[in-house]
């Protein structure tokens, strides 16, 4: 079917993140399994129709939101379009695919005022090299809005003090430079400091490491994550993602600029980011409905 071709293409030539391309080979290998059942074998992709990519729609859609199922057949989009360009097919049963509509839902945020409060509170980390870590995990994702995936694969190098400022390198292996509030640098140092003293073996040079040296996996910071927010929201999101989006609508609401946000956020394109803007109007309508007469 192609498949291992394709994924060596988005892997070596587009450079896709290693999340990505995983993502990608689970998509295809789901949608092969649901073609080849005991009544039929697909062999070649050229006998694959519009109407089976709509079936397996169909199927998924009885479990996954539309936004699950749109990101699969983004997968089928890219993979068909690449067979069309190497000849392996003339037909593209994807062209006349629709996608299901997502269901809009505004980001999930914690009170910036309240995050701040947790983070000054010298009683809630310790000062020990856990404590700091945990603290810099918290500070460095709401402070920068960086993704999961990279504060995870944040080298200790990628840190500028002298300029205030850390490098990112993101999806689709994009860097940006982010610069770094006063109080997260002193962190930083702080921290630094005590991960050089606990003398573990390996050495690592990834920038948060568990409490034995070793490096840390998403699972670890979503831990960590949800531990603290439980502390001031209760609300069921509890993500390292929410921090992201805190970040982004702290900035909108104190008069950012949102092409600025954009790129701090390193988002591709614009429409990304204005999903912010809606949180802003919410606060603006609830400022509005509490302070004018006829509200």
């Amino acid at each position: 079917m192609f498949s291992e071709r394709f994924i060596q293409y988005i892997r070596f030539e587009k450079r896709y993140s290693p999340h990505t391309v995983s993502a990608y080979q689970s998509d295809l290998d789901q949608f092969i399994k649901f073609l080849n059942h005991p009544d039929q074998t697909v062999n070649h992709p050229k006998e694959i129709s519009y109407q089976q990519i709509r079936n397996w729609m169909v199927h998924l859609m009885n479990g996954m939101t539309a936004r699950s199922v749109n990101r699969k057949i983004a997968t089928l989009r890219k993979y068909f379009k690449f067979l069309l360009a190497e000849g392996l097919i003339t037909d593209n049963p994807t062209s006349k695919l629709q996608s299901p509509k997502n269901l809009k839902h505004l980001p999930v945020v914690v009170e910036d005022a309240k995050l701040s409060a947790m983070l000054n509170d010298g009683e809630v980390f310790s000062d020990d090299f856990e404590g700091m870590r945990d603290k810099l995990i918290i500070e460095t994702l709401f402070g920068t809005g960086i993704r999961l995936a990279e504060l995870v694969s944040l080298k200790e190098a990628d840190i500028n003090s002298y300029e205030g400022t850390i490098k990112v390198l993101g999806k689709r292996n994009k860097e940006r430079i982010i610069p770094i509030n006063h109080e997260l640098k002193l962190l930083l140092a702080k921290y630094l400091d005590l991960k050089k003293n606990q003398n573990f073996n390996n050495n690592s040079i990834t920038l948060i490491v568990t409490n034995k040296g070793a490096d840390v996996y998403p699972k670890f910071i979503y831990l960590v994550v949800q531990k603290y927010l439980s502390y001031i929201s209760t609300q069921n999101k509890k993500s390292p993602h929410v921090l992201r989006h805190t970040f982004a609508t702290s900035l909108l609401n104190r008069g950012a600029d949102l092409n600025a946000i954009k790129e701090l956020l390193g988002h591709a394109n614009l429409s990304a980011t204005q999903v912010y803007t809606h949180n802003s109007v919410e606060r603006l309508k609830s400022i509005y409905k509490q302070a004018h007469p006829k509200a």
